[in-house]
């Protein structure tokens, strides 16, 4: 295990345990416990606490760099559709896009499964034609939301049943 996958399981460990809605570190005895430059604690905050994975953090400098992680409970459809319309946005990397999918996986905003077929949609096989950068970083944002939305829509029907007598078909573009 690498050492910031180390530093973020431990952090979530102290989350866990924590009665109250986040917890209180010092940056400087937490890279000295890790034996690591200040820096690193940095790098796992700044890209493993987001408010994308659900955390907000608050900062305050002197005395060693006091820092308090939050974890920001959402529902699952407040938080696709903050996905749909703020994150995605109009052009996903692909970088971008497997690390979103690994995110939701991991807060079991999707399923394994949805996941597993999200990543299959938006591979660079299935977007290997021969077109600029651009224009596959542009369908991949475009088939994200598509498929989020599926989700979302699907949730949604699975919470609330619908009449045996209403049947109801839904068209999509292709």
């Amino acid at each position: 295990m690498r050492l910031s996958d180390t530093i973020e399981s431990f952090i979530k460990e102290l989350l866990g345990a924590s009665e109250e809605d986040g917890v209180e570190l010092k940056r400087n005895e937490l890279a000295e416990y890790f034996q690591c430059a200040p820096s690193q604690i940095n790098y796992v905050l700044s890209t493993r606490f987001t408010p994308d994975h659900g955390y907000m953090i608050e900062s305050r400098r002197g005395g060693g760099g006091c820092i308090r992680i939050i974890h920001v409970e959402r529902k699952q459809g407040d938080y696709l559709d903050y996905l749909i319309r703020e994150r995605v946005g109009l052009s996903l990397a692909d970088k971008d896009a497997q690390l979103l999918l690994r995110q939701l996986v991991e807060s079991s905003t999707i399923s394994r499964e949805d996941g597993l077929m999200i990543a299959a949609a938006l591979s660079p096989q299935a977007l290997a034609v021969p077109v600029p950068e651009t224009v596959k970083c542009a369908l991949r944002a475009r088939i994200m939301r598509s498929m989020l939305l599926n989700i979302a829509r699907r949730n949604q029907r699975t919470k609330q049943p619908a009449p045996t007598a209403l049947i109801r078909i839904e068209h999509h573009e292709v």
